[in-house]
């Protein structure tokens, strides 16, 4: 139970009106997750909108511009528990054009839950999709055959949806693909198993995501710590030491993002290669001897060394990689395509640095998985293997290792907009 207990991230993604809005109220809904007067404010918003029904979408469709279209635009973060586990669910947008919002709700998720309308069966955007979630690193996807009532709950459908998702999905490395039936709208498979789907026999969508394992287990990677900031006065929120006199603290704080910090630890910075002994680590609750991944701390060495915003502490022993030069996947995001002449704002954790596009090696075509070489440009919702080259060195680590180091944003700094993530190889 120690590795399915725990708390678990998963998204909702698929393409426009499939019902994953309504999917996670429904979620949310026959779990007892809601509030009475949560559930009161969403009949009272059914009336308004002349429904005789409780419309379960409205839960997670907030912006005003969504309920108005009745389609998802933004991502939709919802926390819920069971008596088995925590969790956390990201609803992400249906329409291509918010392909970059998807990608940020799959982040940092363990599971994707992606929608199919019975009736239409696999679109573009489901293989979109599919492909975005192997990319961004999730490991087991759920396909949810909603609106089964639409098709007469047809067993046969259901199964032909299924075998023509899974000769696309077994070309992406997934651990694990389960092929789910439900109907969103009237609950069957989600939380109980209704009554409709007496042929299917395996584990509802609520007890799937109950033992399925959770993906990221950060403390058992090699330590990474990003310098955030450089202080040389104690923080008033970190209680006092008697070890040192407060005009001569230096300290440096960041967040954990992988392994475990302890005292005494060798640590090594980067890029500019100078070591050093963790003699303290401090919290706002005070000294602790060790730290791991994900506690904000502010770190004490046993001597000054050349330490700036930007900079990653890493384990001396499987330190990352150091270069100007870097490979990696990118899904352009912006409406303009990619300027290669340009250079652009490479962030990367609390890092930002200078860089160009060199060379665009292929573009993955989604639809076949076949590589077109040499790509002159990028265009919105392109994914492709590029180079590029910062102005200065880059500590990094592959993506498949690290998703913190091994992940950046691409900024055009003229008009300070996202324009793609990309993931290195």
């Amino acid at each position: 139970m120690a590795s399915t207990s725990g708390l678990l991230r998963f998204i909702t993604a698929g393409s426009v009106d499939d019902g994953k809005s309504t999917l996670i109220g429904r979620l949310l809904y026959d779990s007892k997750s809601l509030l009475s007067d949560q559930v009161s404010a969403l009949e009272a918003s059914s009336r308004k909108r002349g429904l005789g029904e409780i419309d379960l979408s409205l839960l997670t469709d907030g912006l005003l511009a969504e309920r108005e279209q009745g389609i998802t635009i933004d991502v939709a973060y919802r926390y819920f528990s069971t008596a088995t586990r925590k969790f956390i669910i990201g609803d992400s947008p249906g329409h291509v054009q918010y392909t970059r919002n998807m990608v940020t709700a799959a982040s940092t998720a363990d599971v994707a839950i992606l929608l199919v309308n019975a009736k239409a069966g696999i679109q573009p955007q489901t293989r979109r999709h599919a492909f975005l979630a192997r990319w961004i690193g999730i490991p087991r996807i759920v396909l949810a055959v909603n609106k089964m009532d639409l098709v007469e709950w047809s067993r046969d459908r259901f199964e032909q949806i299924e075998v023509d998702f899974q000769a696309f999905a077994s070309q992406l490395g997934f651990k694990e693909v389960l092929s789910l039936p439900l109907c969103a709208l009237r609950g069957d498979m989600i939380v109980e198993r209704g009554e409709a789907l007496g042929w299917y026999q395996d584990p509802t969508l609520l007890e799937y995501l109950e033992q399925a394992p959770a993906r990221h287990d950060e403390s058992a990677a090699a330590f990474r710590l990003p310098v955030q900031r450089v202080v040389r006065a104690q923080p008033s929120n970190i209680q006092r030491g008697t070890w040192f006199d407060r005009d001569e603290f230096r300290g440096y704080q960041g967040t954990v993002a992988s392994g475990t910090l302890r005292i005494g630890d060798t640590i090594v910075s980067l890029p500019s290669g100078a070591t050093a002994t963790v003699a303290e680590i401090l919290t706002a609750d005070g000294p602790i001897e060790e730290a791991p991944a994900d506690r904000a701390v502010t770190v004490r060495l046993d001597r000054e060394i050349d330490v700036s915003r930007g900079d990653l502490f890493a384990s001396p022993v499987h330190a990352p990689k150091v270069s100007q030069d870097i490979e990696a996947d990118v899904c352009w995001f912006d409406g303009d395509p990619i300027l290669p002449a340009q250079p652009y704002l490479i962030k990367q954790g609390v890092n930002a640095v200078r860089g160009k596009f060199v060379a665009f090696d292929h573009r993955i075509d989604v639809e076949s998985l076949e590589t077109v070489p040499s790509p002159r440009m990028l265009e919105m919702n392109d994914i492709a293997r590029v180079r590029l080259r910062t102005q200065k060195p880059l500590a990094f680590d592959v993506y498949e290792d690290n998703r913190t180091t091994g992940a950046f944003v691409v900024i055009d700094e003229r008009t300070n907009r996202t324009v793609a993530a990309g993931t290195i190889r």
